[in-house]
């Protein structure tokens, strides 16, 4: 009898490749927040959870399925692609369709840190600019992290940095010592502040 929690990713892949449905299941487990953590700074900018939720773990399938150790990448490092770049293809489908580009297709916590880079060769196919398209780019990045630090309170810019890292209501209300229910609040206080600067024109969506 296998003992799946022995093993690593490589082998619990490897068993789910060929149809082990435990094994796939405890992987899907495992990176449950990693799905979290990409689809999230979507939802903040307007996306619908469930929907981007499951596209993540569309993706995350997509990873278990067709991931090949000899490529020398880890699997994490793959799956990561794997569902950002389902989540991405999904969301500009949707802005295609609806004529409303979601915050330009990027995700939340790439514009939100200081040091962010787009590392993933696929992403420059997907957002590929002219020199002045990416100095306006880098420009709206400064305006949204600053507009950012202006409205956000340190409480609320904590729960942010917990929530777009994967963690639960449960998980952040522990780190924080707030109620699940004051967690919920600022979630939805933060969501409103990024919608308002939106629609007021400090964050430009072209």
């Amino acid at each position: 009898m296998i003992n799946y929690s022995e093993l690593d990713d490589n082998r619990l892949q490897e068993l789910a490749a060929v149809g082990d449905r435990q094994a796939e299941e405890r992987l899907v487990v495992k990176y449950m927040r990693l799905v979290r953590r990409c689809s999230r700074p979507f939802f903040l900018v307007g996306g619908a959870p469930e929907d981007l939720i499951q596209e993540g773990m569309l993706g995350l399938l997509s990873a278990i399925r067709q991931y090949d150790p000899k490529q020398n990448a880890a699997f994490k490092t793959y799956a990561e692609l794997c569902i950002k770049n389902r989540l991405l293809s999904a969301v500009k489908t949707d802005s295609r369709l609806k004529h409303n580009p979601l915050n330009d297709g990027l995700p939340l916590d790439l514009l939100l840190s200081e040091e962010s880079q787009i590392p993933l060769l696929a992403y420059t196919e997907l957002f590929r600019r002219t020199p002045e398209e990416q100095v306006l780019a880098r420009e709206n990045k400064m305006e949204l992290q600053q507009s950012f630090k202006r409205c956000l309170s340190p409480m609320e810019r904590n729960v942010l940095r917990l929530y777009l890292d994967g963690l639960s209501y449960q998980e952040i209300a522990e780190q924080t010592g707030k109620p699940i229910k004051a967690v919920d609040n600022a979630i939805q206080r933060i969501r409103r502040k990024l919608a308002q600067n939106l629609d007021s024109g400090v964050i430009s969506k072209s």
